[in-house]
């Protein structure tokens, strides 16, 4: 495996901790769950894509980039935390968000400014109008002599998977040392490259657990497809086998609701329990919608309460700030 090869630099405090949380096991009757804090990453406040901009970043500087170039929405965590990471490399960063500026500066957004990122409208509410920007701004940026490094929303390349397989290694590591035996894995699922990575490092690592990816923003079999590409596409960079069909992630959208970055009265409930039994923050639109759907599964029974979960905390507590009206009562 080439794991240790690629170019990559170091942006995150490793490892994250794993974590008991018993007061929300007791709360929820079982099973036992464990927490994964890559909220806790460091790097711009933390979250899950600063694994990924270990090795995106990296290659930028290995292909003499300038300047970084992205987009998503205005809450974005990716937005924030590769703008952070690009002012910590010395690059300049461009932001392109889809829709119209927000009529308030607050959560993620804020941060965008105070990182002094070029932030770029498309006006259109068309989350796929950023894809096609992005083409735009570099070339427009090429004209003008600058050496633009594009990364795809959320920061799902196969390249960025990596980070993930790693993630699974540094996992392992702790939960032999912890002597913890996880029977799921459950994490929130956007773009699809960190649980592409998951997939593909627990293949690597004959990880004993069960992964399952709850969707926050596509449907199931677009999920599974992209899943399926990267995790592919990520093996051929680490020249290692492609991902095995018989520890292919369970895929779940039935906890989205009515779109990306819409709060669902569940992802609230499930937010405040978290934030009232162990003093961690989840965010309204990943965490929050994950963790509904895990307290789902557990009460349905599809999760055993004498199993064992470990929940990725993917971070994303900023946006909280933006939500206010409809977190509290």
């Amino acid at each position: 495996m080439r794991l240790t090869s690629l170019p990559r630099l170091s942006l995150a405090q490793l490892p994250t901790p794993l974590d008991d949380v018993p007061r929300l096991t007791q709360q929820l009757n079982g099973p036992r769950i464990l927490f994964k804090r890559d909220d806790l990453t460091g790097m711009g406040l933390g979250g899950n894509k600063v694994r990924k901009l270990e090795f995106l970043l990296a290659d930028a500087l290995q292909q003499r980039a300038d300047v970084i170039v992205t987009g998503a929405g205005p809450q974005s965590n990716h937005l924030r935390l590769t703008a952070a990471a690009a002012r910590k490399c010395g690059l300049d960063v461009v932001l392109v968000m889809f829709g119209n500026r927000p009529r308030e500066t607050q959560g993620n957004f804020l941060l965008d400014e105070l990182l002094g990122a070029e932030i770029i409208f498309t006006n259109d509410a068309d989350r796929s109008s950023v894809d096609r920007a992005l083409q735009e701004v570099a070339e427009d940026l090429r004209r003008r002599g600058r050496c633009p490094y594009i990364i795809p929303r959320g920061g799902a390349t196969p390249l960025g998977s990596v980070g993930y397989v790693e993630c699974v290694q540094e996992l392992e590591t702790q939960r032999v040392a912890q002597r913890v035996q996880v029977d799921h894995l459950v994490c929130a699922v956007g773009s699809c490259g960190t649980l592409a990575g998951l997939w593909l490092g627990a293949c690597c690592f004959n990880a004993p657990y069960q992964l399952w990816g709850i969707s926050v923003s596509r449907p199931r079999g677009e999920c599974l497809a992209r899943v399926q590409q990267l995790a592919t596409d990520a093996a051929q960079i680490l020249d290692v086998k492609p991902p095995r069909a018989s520890m292919l992630p369970i895929l779940r959208n039935e906890y989205l609701g009515t779109g990306y970055g819409i709060v669902t009265p569940e992802a609230v409930d499930a937010i405040r329990l978290v934030a009232r039994t162990e003093g961690i923050f989840l965010d309204p639109v990943y965490t929050g919608k994950a963790m509904a759907g895990l307290m789902d599964l557990i009460r349905r029974g599809e999760i055993g309460k004498d199993e064992m979960v470990v929940f990725l905390h993917t971070g994303g507590a900023p946006s909280l700030f933006a939500h206010a009206s409809v977190l509290l009562p």
